[in-house]
């Protein structure tokens, strides 16, 4: 990865406890999980040792992701009183007669469902520097849809 990371400070702290989590514990019990699938015997049809390696490498891929990630972090600072939309805004929009708010956060602690979008979806990057009053067209797979701001916070 060679862009910025963007967090919240909730969020910097739960990738490092990931991380934490990986180093202290899931690498010591696949550890474990391989040597007990060793001492079974033959490892060329052996699913436990094959199953555990392969967890083995998913979870030594996840550290250096997410050590990767670390490397390259902005902590998204407090945009109280902010007048445009950035990274950490809260925004309320009306489209077609239904309000919603969003907060704006970065790619890692996306979860649309719950309201939380990427500054680099396009919802994310249509609202980014406007402010309360502003209309934004937002292309979509379905076409364009229109928004306007209500609200910043």
């Amino acid at each position: 990865m060679n862009g910025k990371t963007y967090l919240s400070p909730e969020g910097l702290e739960k990738l490092k406890a990931e991380l934490q989590e990986l180093k202290t514990v899931r690498v010591r019990e696949t550890a474990a999980r391989i040597e007990s699938a060793k001492a079974l015997g033959d490892l060329k049809e052996n699913a436990e040792y094959h199953s555990a390696k392969d967890e083995m490498g998913f979870v030594q891929g996840r550290m250096r992701e997410i050590e990767e990630l670390l490397k390259n972090v902005s902590v998204i600072e407090d945009v109280g009183g902010s007048t445009t939309v950035r990274i950490g805004s809260t925004v309320e929009v009306e489209s077609r007669g239904i309000k919603r708010q969003y907060k704006i956060v970065g790619s890692e602690e996306a979860d649309p469902v719950n309201g939380m979008i990427s500054n680099e979806s396009p919802m994310g990057r249509a609202f980014l520097n406007h402010a309360k009053g502003d209309q934004v067209d937002v292309e979509t797979p379905g076409g364009v849809v229109g928004y306007s701001i209500l609200d910043i916070s």
